[in-house]
């Protein structure tokens, strides 16, 4: 029997890659790794956001955002010190302005395949670091075959209904959740983590959830919030 661990995520959100990345340094503590069986979920930031990958994305970014260039280098700083603590090194300054429906059907799909840790990553790092535009379609196909996925199935994916349907009851869930920033982590149906913790307390709350996880205990418990992209596109 195997604890479940649900996480909301969008592949545009930074603090998304970085609460990957610590969470799965708390796993590598975990002396029950073994037995955690880890689901990611859609969730679209910007689902309206319309794919431009000629702008230049700090220019597109202070637009959006209503912000002077000075705000804008100083909210990337920040998260790109997040980033270098967790072991990436984020290229704000090339990356793709792209929406990311596209890239949450590849993720559906390689979820039916147990290649969703997989896909999230490759995805990241063509989001953040490659600076790859996540909403076209050859790129797509490139990516999901660079994990096992096959090209036939991926081209079908990214026309699926099937899969749209899953990308929307993804975010369906979340909201009913009240889930309105990611990243957010689920652990046995009971504690939720919202934000890119330390491991220290993903470990802890780990710990704890595994101890409970048989007695069927039910209720969502907000722990902690930590650096985040909340629904409006602002992370914090």
């Amino acid at each position: 029997m195997k604890m479940k661990v649900d996480i909301w995520s969008d592949v545009r959100c930074p603090f998304c890659f970085v609460g990957k990345r610590k969470f799965e340094k708390a796993l590598q503590q975990f002396p029950h790794a073994e037995n955690i069986s880890i689901t990611w979920h859609s969730f679209q930031l910007d689902p309206t956001l319309k794919t431009q990958p000629n702008r230049d994305a700090m220019d597109f970014f202070t637009e959006a955002k209503n912000i002077s260039l000075a705000q804008a280098e100083q909210m990337h700083e920040h998260a790109k010190k997040a980033g270098k603590e967790a072991g990436i090194d984020f290229n704000f300054e090339h990356q793709k302005v792209a929406n990311s429906f596209r890239g949450h059907l590849l993720i559906q799909l390689a979820k039916t395949k147990n290649l969703g840790n997989e896909i999230e990553e490759a995805l990241f790092h063509a989001q953040f670091i490659d600076a790859k535009n996540i909403d076209d379609v050859p790129t797509l196909i490139q990516i999901g075959k660079s994990v096992g996925l096959d090209e036939n199935e991926i081209q079908d994916a990214l026309v699926s209904d099937d899969f749209k349907y899953r990308v929307n009851e993804d975010q369906q869930m979340a909201q009913q959740l009240g889930i309105n920033a990611v990243p957010f982590f689920v652990l046995n149906d009971k504690y939720g983590v919202s934000g890119a913790q330390q491991p220290e307390l993903f470990l802890e709350v780990l710990q704890k959830a595994y101890e409970e996880f048989a007695k069927g205990d039910d209720g969502l418990k907000i722990l902690s919030q930590g650096d985040h992209c909340d629904c409006n596109g602002n992370c914090h």
